[in-house]
């Protein structure tokens, strides 16, 4: 018989159905055992008659977790035993026959809760577990309705969803990378990439305009309850555009999906209030500031953009750095500034992010789009023409083949599926995450590997002497 999904139970009352899925409660009554029933679409109770003798005898020695197909007639409940709160709560599946597909060991703990008073370890040990549980499975499922949402949306702004390596360079900038060695040519590394940055300017520099992924990062830097070694990024970037193009197209993203996906949420203001960087850092002492004016309504959304950075900052020894990246372009009445290299801390960037509820949710600016702005800022930064020439050489010829003016910005997508879903680090919205020290209990790593796995590598490792 064709297996019908728990969903769709409801359409078919009076009918024999089968169904496939776990066993979520068991409750022994005698004469009678009640079961909640569990698949990927949603969960239906059944009972087992004193007349169903294979089911009864299979019956008694289910356990929760089980997995097993249930053949049954789907019945109204009587009046009084409706649940209106619950899915599936006017029917019931009287059970004629119970076949175990599998049967499981006592779970490491209980999913019928939200287990937030759980250890984040034991928890992520047994994550194929405790993904089961109904907060978890929201949580990822509702992931997946955001990136479909963003998809759609900017397909149908004309933007090309376009794949970058993984296997990249390693440059001096930005946070620690993870090095991957190359076997061929020992000694040398790859790099996994920090964001698309470079090859989504070589995107614009290749004349495809309008840009756009959903892509993995990778930052060898101390993680916290936002953050991830791994993280996932919706990036975008776009031609002949100007600050306020990048703006209003990514306001329009992020307030269409909140009134889509999540219409019991309130937007505070619209359109985003703006603060410059001085305005947030005198007013809120920080450059993302909580700007709710009720922080108790978890469904309050209280958007601002944050504009106008200083391009560069001091560093411990003397010299300038940049905020944000040193792609960056500065507003276009301080471009003689830069290109001049005066009044330096003076620079005004062409940069913008967007905050949600005291959260950096997106990020972004104007590019330099020629080389000789480019060399500029690395200059300043106090790289030699050598370094320049090596580290950075193809990206200053594809700025000179006629690289057109170009911005973007990219979105934090876990940190914002965090704070839609009202939860506190996105090691809740990420399937398989890793702790706060970047481990993996499930997997067991990072983990040693073997000895001809080195010496094809041409690595030696020395640990740190006790």
């Amino acid at each position: 018989m064709e297996r019908i999904y728990i969903k769709d139970l409801k359409d078919r009352i009076g009918q024999e159905i089968t169904i496939k899925g776990w066993v979520d409660v068991r409750r022994d009554q005698g004469k009678l055992i009640f079961f909640d029933f569990r698949d990927a679409s949603g969960k239906v109770q059944g009972v087992v008659l004193p007349n169903a003798s294979q089911a009864h005898e299979v019956g008694s020695k289910l356990r929760p977790e089980w997995v097993v197909e249930v053949q049954g007639k789907v019945n109204k409940r009587p009046e009084r035993a409706i649940q209106k709160d619950k899915q599936n709560g006017d029917i019931e599946l009287e059970i004629f026959a119970i076949s175990i597909l599998n049967e499981a060991e006592t779970p490491p703990f209980d999913i019928s809760n939200e287990g937030r008073e759980i250890g984040e370890e034991t928890r992520l040990r047994y994550r194929y577990v405790d993904l089961r549980r109904d907060r978890m499975q929201k949580n990822i499922r509702n992931r997946h309705k955001i990136t479909q949402f963003v998809r759609n949306f900017y397909t149908n702004e004309g933007f090309v969803e376009i794949e970058t390596p993984y296997m990249t360079k390693s440059t001096p900038e930005g946070s620690r990378d993870y090095i991957v060695p190359s076997r061929v040519d020992k000694g040398k590394f790859y790099a996994l990439p920090q964001s698309p940055q470079q090859y989504k300017q070589l995107l614009m520099t290749a004349g495809f305009e309008k840009y756009f992924q959903i892509v993995r990062c990778f930052r060898d830097e101390d993680t916290r309850g936002d953050r991830q070694p791994e993280f996932t990024q919706i990036d975008m970037e776009s031609s002949f555009v100007a600050q306020e193009d990048i703006m209003a197209i990514n306001e329009k993203l992020i307030v269409n999906l909140v009134k889509t996906l999540y219409p019991e949420k309130e937007i505070q203001e619209l359109p985003f209030p703006r603060l410059s960087y001085k305005e947030a850092m005198e007013k809120y002492g920080n450059d993302k500031p909580d700007i709710r004016k009720d922080k108790n309504n978890l469904n309050l959304l209280a958007f601002c953009w944050v504009i106008d950075f200083p391009f560069f900052e001091k560093t411990d020894e003397g010299g300038w750095t940049f905020t944000h990246n040193p792609f960056s372009a500065p507003k276009p009445e301080y471009m003689n500034n830069l290109m001049d290299r005066k009044d330096i801390g003076d620079i005004v960037a062409d940069q913008y992010d967007m905050v949600l509820n005291g959260y950096e949710i997106g990020g972004g600016g104007i590019r330099n789009h020629t080389a000789e702005a480019l060399k500029k800022v690395f200059e300043i930064m106090g790289y030699t023409p050598e370094r320049i020439e090596k580290n950075f050489s193809y990206m200053l010829k594809a700025l000179s083949s006629g690289t057109p003016p170009h911005g973007g910005l990219a979105f934090g997508l876990d940190r914002l599926i965090m704070l839609l879903q009202n939860e506190p680090n996105i090691r809740e919205i990420i399937a398989f995450a890793k702790t706060g020290e970047g481990r993996d209990p499930m997997m067991d790593s990072p983990s040693e590997v073997q000895p001809e796995q080195l010496l094809e590598l041409g690595i030696k490792i020395e640990l740190p002497k006790k």
